[in-house]
């Protein structure tokens, strides 16, 4: 119970992340950190895999002579297993294990009693959450128990997070950079996930890309793409892509940089109205198109609050929203000033988080995941960023407007828009690179000059 309570304090936070507040020291309070605990869950893990087969797939019932004489056939299953998890966290923990054909693979276990304690976890972070509005009635938090009470039953059922992991891997089979690990659905249940295991340096680690030669700038890219095109064109968002869910490496066939995505277990799914508004707004945040800002804020629940909901979606100041956010990167100041002033808008936020549709706040929670891992690599809000969410929005709305076409000619008008605008963002990318080639060269002419000048002296 106490795991889930310190699990509302990560929920809570969101509300303050999202509010474009960077929390650098976010390291909450976690049990699976203590060696104790993950040793005791070690030691559990054999019989939790024990009773799940034998019970999921053999229907022995739990505690019987039978069971506990079939207990010892889990190694009719594995070749091998490590009791030493690879990870833990608050629902399940990750072991290494070898199948009797060779192959090695990860098996996702769940935690013993989670789904029997769940339902007093939610009604205990209920009677937070009250409590806390009794002490400070200007703040609106029940959306947190909502969104729990619809979120957890989906991530406590591992042949629900196999469905997302194989429907995400065919949804963008079109990216040669991403991985997304096999299922292997004839040793698995609702408790037990096993999948292919994949190994790889965590996404937010520079020092493992530097080593392996693995380039920053491409995998920050490639990133972005990736959550585009789920945000803006599928509307299916992996919706927990914190360091430990995204790996990085370099591919054993072809050497190619590869992102590993891990942990399917929350998707959030986005109504077409919802995903179109969305493409329309991050639109006119792109263009600083103010009067597209506010008309499409409004249209998600902002009111007038608009600028307000502008600075959390993008974590910049209003200013910077105003002159665009394209302009230029995050500067430390503002980055600062943000973070302080941030405490002073927490009854809005407060306000805010409580009207907008619940598809924005795991949509929050996944911006600030995405930013903070640009944060750590230091490619926060760069403009091939922005450009590449432009190119999904565009194809988005063009798809959309081509199946409301009442004709052969309109959609082909369409057709023609949507590769000129894209042709434009192209120029406009490449007219940016020259622009900073030329601005390097210049730089290291000087640095030669300023080199030289001492020796002509």
């Amino acid at each position: 119970m106490a795991r889930k309570a310190l699990k509302l304090a990560s929920w809570t936070s969101v509300a303050l992340a999202a509010s474009g507040v960077y929390l650098y020291s976010n390291n909450y309070l976690d049990p699976n950190d203590f060696g104790a605990v993950r040793v005791g869950r070690a030691v559990a893990t054999t019989a939790v895999i024990s009773y799940d087969y034998l019970t999921s797939l053999r229907s022995v019932p739990y505690g019987s002579e039978e069971y506990l004489q079939r207990r010892s056939q889990i190694h009719d299953l594995f070749l091998s297993f490590d009791d030493t998890p690879l990870g833990a966290a608050s629902l399940a923990q990750v072991h290494k294990a070898v199948l009797h054909d060779g192959r090695t693979v990860a098996v996702k276990v769940q935690h013993p009693k989670v789904q029997a304690q769940s339902s007093k976890d939610i009604l205990l972070m209920e009677v937070l959450v009250l409590a806390v509005k009794q002490l400070f009635p200007d703040f609106e938090f029940m959306w947190l128990v909502d969104e729990a009470k619809k979120n957890l039953p989906l991530e406590l059922d591992f042949l629900n997070e196999g469905r997302n992991a194989e429907k995400v891997a065919h949804m963008l089979r079109h990216f040669d950079f991403l991985k997304v690990p096999q299922i292997h659905w004839e040793l698995s249940t609702k408790r037990v996930l096993l999948m292919e295991f994949v190994e790889g340096g965590q996404v937010n680690d520079r020092a493992y890309m530097e080593k392996n030669q693995i380039d920053v700038n491409e995998i920050s890219c490639q990133l972005g793409k990736m959550y585009s095109e789920m945000i803006f064109v599928n509307g299916f968002v992996h919706c927990d892509p914190h360091p430990g869910n995204v790996l990085v490496r370099k591919r054993p066939d072809t050497g190619k940089a590869e992102i590993v995505l891990l942990d399917h277990g929350l998707y959030q799914v986005l109504s077409e109205e919802f995903r179109l508004d969305y493409c329309h707004l991050w639109q006119s945040l792109i263009w600083t198109d103010m009067d597209g800002l506010k008309q499409y804020s409004q249209r998600l629940g902002a009111a007038d609050l608009y600028p307000l909901f502008a600075c959390m979606l993008t974590a910049r100041s209003w200013d910077s929203v105003k002159q665009g956010i394209g302009q230029a990167p995050v500067s430390a100041t503002e980055d600062s000033e943000i973070r302080n002033n941030a405490a002073c808008y927490l009854p809005e936020i407060s306000q805010l988080l409580n009207h907008v549709p619940r598809q924005m706040l795991l949509i929050l929670k996944t911006n600030d995941l995405l930013r903070s891992i640009e944060t750590t690599l230091g490619t926060r809000s760069s403009a091939s960023s922005f450009l590449n969410m432009s190119r999904c929005c565009i194809r988005a709305l063009a798809e959309h407007k081509k199946r409301d076409a009442g004709s052969f000619f309109r959609r082909t008008q369409i057709s023609f828009s949507e590769a000129f605008s894209l042709w434009q963002i192209n120029l406009h990318e490449l007219l940016l690179r020259v622009r900073a080639l030329r601005l390097a060269c210049w730089v290291s002419a000087l640095l030669g000059w300023l080199t030289r000048a001492p020796h002509r002296m």
